[in-house]
């Protein structure tokens, strides 16, 4: 019981916000609060000072922070050893991605070859799903961040030109190539910040001399098409993640087209146990899953690269 009053408090702290940490271990709202309450009551301590829409960490939560911590590796330590104890014929193998469409075809590789062990797959930004494998609430993170960290193991999963992509009637749809600075005469439709695919949208608008125009931000490459499909907006997304659609039009880009590589990371430290050797032996090349070849006749990304 502690443990779970622990770890609540631990990520009320991290996050500095009730909501936000509800929403982190999908849990209720009234849940954490009653679990802060509970922990604090416990004990006779004030642990967070209370700021509108805001919690900070009193000297007592400060000095509480680095022990929860600790506790909530060990406990996912344990965890781990258990999932990765005996034969993979049991277990569970936690998947964090940006997108299902760099890993899908190693985990149907993966799930022919141990079919008896249950993969779960967590959707987020770049830097959402490298956090949560710092924090051992995922196992392997797809992620477009390249990051070199002695903690980590990176394997590099594609290379992959992004293009523009327009519904059929808007004005650039007929074009065969564009530049990145007529991006500046469209309402696009971009990602959150912290997402790699906007932050190599807006790098690409700078080079070229030119800003983030007019855009409304959405939070899922889902959505942005289907707002495409919609026609209100353009967007800029890597050409292997755009659905075959006759509502969806790809445009390359003239020049300077901004690239996204994708990587899948695992904690060094748990690179040669049983469950993430195997996911490693199942990585396949994943320019199939919709290559520039469908799209453009272009050659597909490269089978992955160990760094």
């Amino acid at each position: 019981m502690l443990g779970d009053l622990l770890i609540t408090f631990y990520e009320v702290a991290r996050q500095g916000s009730i909501t936000t940490a509800a929403r982190q271990l999908r849990l209720s709202q009234p849940t954490v609060t009653g679990r802060i309450r509970q922990l604090e009551e416990l004990y006779g301590v004030e642990l967070f000072h209370r700021r509108s829409g805001r919690v900070d960490l009193s000297d007592v939560g400060v000095a509480l922070m680095p022990l929860a911590e600790q506790i909530l590796q060990q406990e996912s330590n344990a965890d781990f050893l258990l999932r990765n104890a005996g034969n993979l014929r049991m277990g569970n193998l936690r998947i964090g991605a940006t997108g299902p469409y760099y890993i899908l075809r190693s985990v149907a590789a993966f799930r022919q070859r141990y079919p008896a062990i249950e993969i779960s797959i967590e959707i987020g930004n770049s830097r959402q799903m490298i956090e949560a494998l710092y924090e051992y609430r995922i196992d392997a993170a797809v992620s477009s961040h390249a990051l070199d960290d002695d903690r980590l193991h990176r394997v590099t999963l594609a290379a992959d030109p992004m293009v523009l992509v327009v519904h059929p009637v808007h004005p650039l749809a007929r074009r065969p190539r564009v530049e990145v600075a007529e991006l500046a005469t469209c309402h696009l439709l971009v990602r959150e910040q912290g997402s790699m695919t906007r932050e190599a949208t807006e790098s690409a608008l700078l080079a070229a001399g030119a800003s983030l125009p007019s855009h409304t931000v959405i939070g899922s490459r889902e959505a942005i098409c289907e707002a495409i499909r919609h026609n209100l907006g353009a967007s800029v997304m890597p050409v292997g993640e755009v659905p075959r659609d006759p509502a969806l039009t790809v445009v390359q880009f003239a020049s300077n087209a901004p690239v996204i590589h994708e990587y899948l990371y695992c904690l060094n430290s748990r690179r040669d146990t049983r469950l993430l050797s195997a996911l490693l032996g199942c990585l396949v090349t994943p320019g199939s899953v919709a290559s520039p070849t469908d799209l453009r006749g272009e050659v597909p990304p490269p089978a992955p690269i160990l760094n």
